[in-house]
């Protein structure tokens, strides 16, 4: 895809969402954090039904130390892997208390010595909560970033490169939620709607409706 098309299949995404925001329901930098981790391997509606309750009561470190891991694990039990999340929740709000004030740190470095987050978690704290151009790329946003040629790429990493090479600053503080939105509601895995696509004549997809 040619600098040219890629603007323009930026503008296009964002004219049809001009304010994305995530899916998710938070309350502030913690409980981002914390959705983000639950987020693994789970859905953003069954994380939100989950929390919904687990944040009414905890929705700083201290409060979740303080609701203790068998409590979370009650309110995330339906959520899969919830005792190893549990334990990752209890561990890395400790290390908030201990080692940053109980805040949520801004820098990728700090937020991947946390138990449970790896580069993918940060990179969505790390824009949502702090406006930082990163983009985290999950399934929705590999495979749109292939099938449609915007930044192809082998690996999550490579094409997590691609996109920060590729993507014009003017684009790059929503490009995270843009990509990822349409892919999870449009560009889908196995049946993608092609039929009113803003950026179907951009798509190099060779099996585009």
């Amino acid at each position: 895809m040619r600098p040219a098309e890629i603007d323009q299949f930026y503008a296009r995404l964002a004219a049809e969402r001009p304010e994305p925001r995530s899916e998710l329901d938070y309350k502030n930098p913690f409980t981002l954090l914390v959705a983000v981790l639950l987020s693994a391997q789970a859905t953003d509606l069954g994380v939100n039904r989950a929390t919904r309750a687990l944040f009414a009561v905890a929705d700083s470190p201290a409060a979740m130390l303080a609701l203790g891991e068998e409590a979370v694990k009650q309110h995330i039990r339906t959520i899969g892997l919830f005792n190893t999340k549990a334990r990752n929740i209890i561990a890395l709000s400790a290390l908030l208390l201990e080692r940053y004030a109980g805040e949520v740190p801004n820098r990728r470095e700090d937020l991947q010595s946390l138990p449970g987050v790896g580069r993918k978690t940060a990179n969505v704290v790390l824009n949502i909560a702090f406006g930082q151009p990163t983009i985290a790329v999950d399934t929705h946003i590999f495979r749109v970033a292939n099938r449609t040629g915007l930044a192809p790429g082998a690996t999550p990493d490579k094409v997590e490169q691609a996109l920060l090479k590729v993507t014009p600053v003017k684009w790059q503080a929503h490009a995270h939620h843009w990509l990822i939105l349409h892919g999870r509601h449009r560009c889908k895995a196995r049946k993608p709607i092609c039929s009113g696509c803003p950026v179907w004549d951009l798509c190099g997809f060779a099996g585009k409706g």
